[in-house]
């Protein structure tokens, strides 16, 4: 027996064995579907009888192996069943003989024969025999299952009659000895009269009725007979037969102990059919009593004692096999007893014990095997540890039988089922073909093994034709084996993907193989590795705004309550977090990708672009090539939403090495994401900015630069003025709308006076709306005025020289330039220059607000900022300021110290005075008569909006309009002709409160005024000599209280210009009435009038000097408020009379 039937069992040794085969031509098909129908009848109940009768079919079986019916009964053939087709009459003659002919084959042990013919018709047809049954039509034969019932039963029978005949042997000693094949030629010359032979004998035939007994389904009789066997032929080391008798033991008590059988079949068998609990207790009258051979079957035996245990069925399969292990021409023996004690252990859950088996059946010695013999063998070995458990040597004789496929002595290899077996090996080896199952955890199983099983498999689907199979497992190879590829690995595994590809591209499909086996798609999610994904905002210049006070159409459906816990914590709505910015449809959107190639070499990545779901996205791939092994590489993707809604960026995809990948971030370990859902509303506008000035590379602090569309820079002098021309043009496609324009101071170290920033937006609105393509220009003008004070200390040279206050004459010009020296010298102090030549910053940024289309509709809107950065250098310093009365009470001379910072020739101009020459570092000073001003009469803060301002803002608020009016009345101008620069000068920041105070109408208002003329500023009143000349003194109140009563005297004198003065005038000048005058209470904002009188008797210059009582009340005020005209009068001849 050469050909080992790995499919055998413990529970076989109580099955007949029965061979189904065709005779003549019968489709195959046909065939095996009545071979289905016959094998259903696999356990027949005898009638009569409490036993059942198990039947095991096979439509192949070799002639040699009947030979070995004898050593175990379960091998012998004896029934015969043989399907054939005869379509008519003529044909029956030769159809029989074919079917006696094949009973020839296994005549010698056949019990019973059957013949189905299927198509003929007649009265062959008709005849009514046991050994035939017609029947018209494969389809129409509804009681084959009975019929073979019927043959299932007659083979019982002659089955129970050799049991009986075996047993009931009268031949006393001359019992036949039973042979296996090989053992014939050994026995030959024998003496057949010594014990040992009878024994011999004896020890055999007991053996033999034991698997009749058990054929028979008498478990209990079976034991009994395998027990007395194996002691008999153990006492002639029959160790072959011994061998047989303890697997025959080891079967009956597996029966009785599994009464489910071993086989791991779906049908296992009926656990009633087995038990032998009534098989002990029934006693057949007839059984074994005579002679040698007989044996006590009662119940007394009990089964028990025996039956086998668990523990010693596997030491008796033990022994038996190592018997079987003395024989060289028992190797299939041997190795199938292996199988059935693995398929009991695997029952015991005891894998250990079993592997030893299969180990020792490794190495059984069957002789010359065929290659498909090898691939059998190592098939079933494989099913074998799989059944123990022992997965991964599954997996090595599963492969091992795949490479047999493939033999180089194989004409035909055969490299389908290479692959098929190939595949079934996956599991064993932790491989799965899903790259979804590498990206979880650790990594599972034997690295090295598995990329050795994945090259065989792109191996085996290229010479089976099908590249598009290699180029599936090859990306999976390098996808899920990335990390333990050495460089050279890495590179050999990309050049052989690129060729496959070249031929056949990879995607993202799935690929289904013929059995239904489906291979998804494998995206490189490592070439290159992504490490973090972030949905990048706009530019600041292109960022949507949400119009204050206007609620999203996504707040519509909002709680009313200011917090909802079960909005916040709705983590089903949305796979990510939703971003707190928005994109713009039909605007360019990105997203940046942190990569790293792992690759030893530069890696060329085509195609690459965004995934996305939501809204209609249009991606715009980017191809780059990443450098070996280059650390974290930022990757800009760029896309076009089309439409408005929720987008989320599900992943990305690639091109590398010819294979397309769809790789989704929700795949991916390890991702860092601040979320992949942004909102996308309606379109907007966009305005295009250009100016007249040059930019700048300057940043407004504290702005960043990406938050400034655009900055420009320019330098002026202090108090200078600059155009700047901006050009808005609309480059989208919406309309511009609506334009706003606002400006911020960003610089605060430096105090402003005045408007920085001025422009006139009426003429750009009547432009609105701006269609595409069209532009609007603005002015915008630029004017710089800061602090002109300067230290005093760094004139330390300047000083008055005797020039004071009150040395200058009264009779001063209007406009005097004070000792002009010629020796005057630039500042010597280094220190003195860098002040004065500080070159000091200021920074503001314009802000545009302009909307349009369907996002206007929906209360969006864009911001444009432009950045303005001045470098401001000094023009012109006032070190001091100071005031001189004049000779009005209502006016008085302010002198300034003005020094000129710059490296050019400066002029300083006023209203109405002339213009001043200043040389580079040169200081003079300039006196200008200014009329004194009312700062009462300037508007007053509103008292409803003061109490939420403090003292010291609104002092600021009133200096600061003071200033102003003070400018506007001095209209201090620059000029450096060299350069062809001019500008305005402010002394806002230089005016001291005394200053102030000195430059300030008093809030007492005198009026002097003689013959109804007012005398003031050198006024001198000419009245004759002899005339009454009227004198009228007006008092105006213009302070908060009222003032008085109060008594002034009038007191004439002559001043002769030396010093001297002549109060002794009552013979020259008398008054008409009372020289005091008495002037009552005056309330504020109202005047009072005295007038009176006098008379000069003589020519000349008289004046009249005006004073106040000691005792008067007026006295608590101060006495800058009592300050009145001087008044002078010239007395002339009265002219003569005509005639006279």
């Amino acid at each position: 027996m050469s050909v080992p039937d790995y499919l055998q069992c413990a529970e076989d040794h109580q099955t007949v064995l029965v061979v189904v085969r065709p005779v003549g031509i019968v489709p195959e098909d046909q065939f095996f579907k009545i071979y289905k129908r016959i094998a259903s009848v696999n356990q027949v109940n005898i009638r009569d009888s409490h036993r059942l009768l198990y039947i095991r079919y096979r439509h192949h079986y070799l002639p040699e192996n009947n030979e070995w019916g004898d050593f175990q009964t379960h091998r012998k053939v004896v029934g015969l069943v043989a399907v054939t087709t005869c379509g008519q009459a003529k044909e029956w003659p030769q159809t029989a003989e074919r079917f006696h002919g094949q009973k020839e084959v296994y005549g010698s042990t056949l019990y019973d024969s059957r013949l189905l013919v299927f198509g003929l018709r007649g009265d062959i047809a008709e005849q009514q025999r046991t050994d035939v049954a017609f029947y018209p039509s494969f389809d129409d034969c509804p009681d084959v299952e009975r019929r073979v019932e019927d043959f299932v039963e007659s083979i019982f029978i002659v089955l129970e009659s050799k049991r009986l005949d075996r047993a009931t042997d009268k031949s006393g000693d001359k019992i036949p000895l039973l042979c296996v094949p090989f053992e014939k030629k050994d026995f030959v010359g024998l003496d057949t009269d010594s014990r040992h032979y009878k024994k011999r004998c004896q020890g055999r035939m007991r053996k033999h009725v034991g698997d009749l007994c058990l054929q028979a389904g008498m478990l209990q009789d079976a034991l009994v007979h395998y027990h007395m066997a194996v002691e008999l032929l153990r006492g002639v080391n029959d160790f072959l037969w011994l061998g047989a008798a303890l697997e025959g033991l080891c079967s009956a008590s597996v029966i009785y102990h599994y009464p489910g059988g071993t086989a791991g079949k779906k049908q296992g068998r009926k656990p009633s059919v087995s038990q032998p609990a009534d098989a002990g207790k029934r006693h057949r009258p007839g059984a074994l009593t005579t002679n040698g051979i007989s044996a006590d079957t009662s119940a007394e035996i009990g089964r028990a004692k025996n039956c086998l245990s668990s523990e010693d069925i596997i030491e008796k399969y033990k022994e038996a096999i190592s018997s079987y292990g003395k024989y060289k021409n028992a190797g299939v023996i041997e190795l199938e007893a292996c199988v059935k004690a693995v398929r009991v252990l695997a029952i015991q859950k005891r894998a250990r014990e079993a592997s030893d088996f299969l180990q020792n059946a490794v190495y059984i010695n069957l002789g010359q095997l065929s290659e498909e013999e090898k691939i059998q063998r190592y098939s079933i070995l494989s099913e074998l540890y799989e059944l123990i458990g022992f997965h991964r040597k599954s997996a090595f004789f599963k492969r091992v039988a795949a490479m047999q496929c493939v033999a180089p002595t194989i004409p035909e290899p055969g490299w389908r089922a290479c692959y098929k077996l190939l595949l079934e090996t996956l599991p064993g080896y932790s491989l799965s073909l899903d790259p979804k199952d590498f990206s979880k955890g650790t990594h599972q199983g034997w690295a090295a093994v598995q990329m050795r099983l994945l090259h065989e498999l792109v191996y085996a689907s290229r010479r089976m034709g099908n590249p598009g199979l290699s180029v599936r497992h090859l990306s999976f190879l390098l996808q899920t084996m990335l990390d333990f590829l050495s460089d050279q690995e890495k590179k050999e595994v990309t050049q052989s993907l690129e060729n496959y590809t070249s031929k056949c591209p990879g995607g993202m499909e799935v690929i289904t193989l013929p059995d239904g086996l489906k291979l998804p798609p494998v995206p490189f999610t490592k070439l290159p590795i992504v490490r973090s994904v972030k949905l990048l905002n706009l530019p600041v210049s292109l960022r949507p705004h949400k119009v204050k006070g206007l609620l999203g159409q996504n707040m519509s459906t909002a709680s009313p309550f200011i917090y909802s816990p079960i909005i916040m914590h709705n983590r089903g709505e949305d796979r990510c977090k939703k971003i707190d910015f928005q994109w713009v449809q039909g605007d360019v959107c990105e997203v940046q990708l942190m990569v790293y190639n792992p690759m030893p070499y530069e890696l060329r990545v085509e195609n690459m672009g965004l995934l996305t779901s939501g809204v209609e996205f249009e991606s715009l791939p980017a191809a780059l090539s990443l450098p070996a092994e280059s650390g974290l590489y930022p990757v800009t993707l760029v896309g076009v939403p089309r439409t408005a809604g929720n987008i989320t960026i599900n992943g990305y995809h690639t091109s590398v090495f010819g294979v397309t990948s769809d790789c989704l971030l929700e795949g991916l370990s390890g991702v860092k994401t601040s979320g992949c859902l942004v909102e996308v509303i309606p379109s907007l506008p966009r305005l295009q900015l250009s100016t007249s000035l040059p930019r700048s590379a300057h940043t407004a602090q504290p702005m960043s630069k990406e938050e400034l569309s655009s900055a420009v820079s320019v330098q002026l002098f202090n108090g200078e003025t600059q155009e700047l021309t901006i050009t808005l043009e609309n480059i989208g496609s919406e309309d511009i709308e609506t334009l706003e324009l606002t400006s911020k101071v960003v610089s605060t170290k430096e105090k402003v006076f005045g408007e920085f920033l001025t422009w006139e937006l009426e003429d750009a609105l009547s432009h609105l709306p701006l269609k595409s393509g069209q532009a609007v220009t603005l002015t915008v003008n630029i004017k710089v005025q800061l602090d002109f004070s300067g230290q005093e200390s760094l004139l330390q040279d300047l000083n008055d020289d005797g020039i004071s206050v009150t040395g200058l004459p009264i009779s001063s010009p209007l406009r005097q330039v004070l000792k002009p020296r010629s020796d005057s010298r630039p500042v010597s102090s280094e220190s003195g220059k860098a002040e004065y030549n500080h070159v000091k910053t200021l920074e503001a940024v314009l802000n545009f607000k302009y909307s349009g289309g369907a996002g206007k509709v929906e209360g969006y809107y864009r911001e444009l900022s432009l950045g303005i950065h001045v470098d401001v250098e000094p023009s012109l310093f006032f070190t001091r300021v100071s005031t001189l009365p004049a000779t009005s009470t209502r006016q008085c001379h302010l002198l300034l110290d003005i020094f000129n910072p710059t490296e050019h020739e400066l002029t300083v101009s006023a209203k109405n005075n002339q213009d001043l020459v200043l040389h580079a570092s040169e200081c003079q000073r300039m006196a200008i008569q200014v009329d004194k001003f009312d700062f009462e009469s300037l508007p007053q803060q509103n008292p409803d909006t003061s109490q939420f301002t403090n003292h010291k803002q609104l002092e600021e608020e009133r200096q600061h309009a003071q200033g102003c009016q003070i400018n506007s009345k001095l209209g201090i101008c620059w000029t450096i002709p060299s350069l062809r620069r001019c500008g305005d000068a402010s002394v806002e920041g230089v005016l001291n409160q005394l200053v102030l105070e000195h430059l300030q109408l008093a809030p007492l208002q005198w009026d002097v005024l003689v013959n109804g003329r007012p005398c003031d500023c050198d006024v001198i009143a000419d009245c004759r000599v002899g005339e009454a000349v009227s004198l009228e003194v007006r008092l105006t109140n213009r302070s908060k209280n009222s003032v008085g009563p109060l008594a002034l005297t009038a007191v004439p004198y002559q001043d002769f210009q030396n010093g001297v003065q002549n109060y002794d005038l009552d013979d020259a000048v008398t008054f008409i009435g009372s020289n005091t005058f008495y002037i009552d209470t005056v309330k504020p904002k109202e005047s009072s009038l005295w007038a009176g009188a006098l008379l000069f008797l003589y020519t000349g210059d008289f004046y009249l000097n005006i004073k106040f009582q000691d005792d008067s009340a007026g006295r608590e005020l101060p006495l800058a408020w009592f300050t009145l005209p001087s008044v002078h009068i010239r007395a002339v001849d009265a002219p003569l009379q005509a005639g006279a």
